[in-house]
């Protein structure tokens, strides 16, 4: 089953659920209504309305179909169960954005470093730092760490568009699953250079290690928000019930 298929269709469902073209609470078209829309298999289709699920968009009812329970909330969010690009994120909360490279670095995982982010030791790695803004504002400060073998050819002028990108256009390879862990910490002299903090001293921390297709690690980012903007969204589903 071709990606780029179905993930053609996944985001042309959530375009439409986002724009509420799709309304909340609303059912969505049945699968065979989809499968004449996209020209496509069921499996395909049900692949796309899987990954939906599994971001809280839609929830399948039996007997009923597929419904739509996305709500567009009041703050931008940043959806921790799925993997969105930061431009992604923007354009779905209708925020303009800006993404600017500060520092462009290339390093070696020491032992210090690989404990930290579970690169192995001797790994040569791309050091990035970005800080994103939106609407102007500078609310996001990236550090992104990149292994040079497995995402090879990055430059600055690619991390000012979209990594993600260049890794799933160019490079051609499937990003797979992210692992992430969100703390709240205390500002450093970094985030003072870097963000628009006012009276806060602390700051909302999403560190993540992403994987590819293969099951490897290309990636170790801590993403370091500011909280006034962000709220964070997750969805979970009860497997069964407890005794």
């Amino acid at each position: 089953m071709p990606k780029s298929k179905y993930e053609k269709i996944f985001r042309d469902i959530k375009e439409k659920i986002e724009s509420e073209e799709y309304e909340y609470q609303s059912i969505l078209p049945s699968e065979n209504t989809l499968i004449g829309v996209y020209d496509c298999s069921r499996n395909t289709v049900r692949r796309a309305l899987s990954q939906l699920a599994e971001i809280g968009y839609v929830q399948a009812i039996n007997g009923v179909g597929v419904r739509v329970i996305y709500q567009p909330i009041g703050k931008a969010s940043f959806v921790i169960g799925g993997i969105e690009t930061f431009r992604e994120s923007a354009a779905r909360n209708k925020l303009n954005s800006i993404t600017k490279v500060v520092l462009f670095a290339e390093i070696v995982a020491d032992k210090r470093l690989s404990q930290k982010t579970g690169f192995a030791e001797g790994t040569e790695l791309y050091y990035i730092q970005r800080l994103r803004l939106l609407d102007g504002k500078p609310c996001i400060l990236d550090i992104n760490m990149f292994d040079k073998a497995l995402v090879p050819g990055i430059t600055e002028e690619i991390a000012n568009k979209s990594i993600y990108d260049y890794i799933e256009n160019d490079l051609h390879m499937e990003i797979g699953m992210s692992k992430r862990k969100m703390t709240v910490e205390k500002v450093t002299e970094m985030d003072e250079m870097h963000l628009s903090l006012g009276d806060y001293n602390c700051l909302a921390v999403v560190t993540s290690q992403t994987f590819n297709g293969m099951g490897l690690m290309f990636e170790y980012t801590q993403s370091r928000h500011l909280p006034e903007y962000f709220c964070f969204m997750d969805t979970a589903i009860r497997q069964g019930r407890l005794n």
